[in-house]
């Protein structure tokens, strides 16, 4: 496979900033690089752009941006989060026999992070690592339950409605209906709007300071999701959140 000259070279450049070179100035990035000050300015400015280069204004010399802190701190995040979670998506695929998942959202999709194969039903869709629309899926419903009207606006810019089943809901205004259920419910639901055959039920997962991190569901054949059944996995489900959650540090207020 090729590897793409420029791509690399905004890498290396990342590369020279350690804990003794927090700071280069262009001259020394380029004599570092072996590349003319023209191609180091064109890649800096690119970096810059994106917030994974900043520039000091009083001396001119570069460090590494606060993108690389954000996406350095989501790696470290749901690394955590998959630790601390795993045995209790383990309990419940042992306890209900159903397939459990751990989901992060990431842009304007949910992505599998942790997957628990139950004895009772197989989820043929689902996989580790792979993308699932927010809008046909419990998960994505529960992932963004905390955002705001405006923060929605900002997620739902652009987005596809598209229609992997008859059942799948097709409009952002079907979609914030579904949130708002769910607000209100504390869980949400997938009635085989992802894959025909299988209903999904999710609750969100906080972190320390209560911000939605993921959100965990469990997966059943269709014909056995009935008011009893989904009582009782709701509630099971949002114990092993509230577990995990305050594991990550959030506390819930007493009641």
């Amino acid at each position: 496979m090729p590897i793409i000259q420029s791509v690399e070279r905004a890498l290396k450049i990342l590369d020279l900033f350690d804990e003794r070179e927090r700071e280069l100035t262009i001259t020394e990035i380029s004599k570092r690089m072996n590349l003319h000050k023209s191609t180091v300015h064109s890649l800096l400015k690119t970096l810059q752009e994106q917030r994974y280069i900043a520039q000091n204004e009083e001396n001119g010399k570069y460090s590494l941006g606060l993108k690389l802190f954000e996406r350095g701190n989501m790696v470290v995040s749901n690394l955590d989060l998959r630790k601390v979670a795993r045995k209790h998506l383990e309990w419940l695929s042992t306890t209900t026999n159903l397939t459990i998942h751990l989901v992060v959202l990431d842009g304007q999709d949910g992505v599998y992070i942790d997957k628990v194969e139950g004895s009772g039903v197989t989820v043929v869709y689902s996989r580790i690592g792979r993308r699932v629309p927010i809008h046909t899926s419990a998960v994505g419903k529960s992932l963004v339950l905390t955002k705001t009207d405006k923060e929605l606006d900002l997620l739902l810019d652009g987005y596809a409605y598209t229609k992997p089943t008859e059942k799948s809901i097709g409009s952002k205004e079907e979609f914030l209906a579904e949130v708002e259920k769910a607000r209100i419910a504390g869980y949400s639901i997938d009635n085989e709007e992802n894959e025909p055959g299988i209903v999904c039920l999710a609750v969100p997962i906080k972190d320390y300071s209560g911000k939605v991190i993921a959100a965990m569901s469990v997966s059943m054949p269709a014909t056995k999701e009935n008011v009893e059944a989904r009582d009782y996995y709701v509630r099971i489900l949002k114990e092993c959140s509230r577990k995990i959650s305050q594991e990550l540090g959030y506390e819930y207020e007493k009641i």
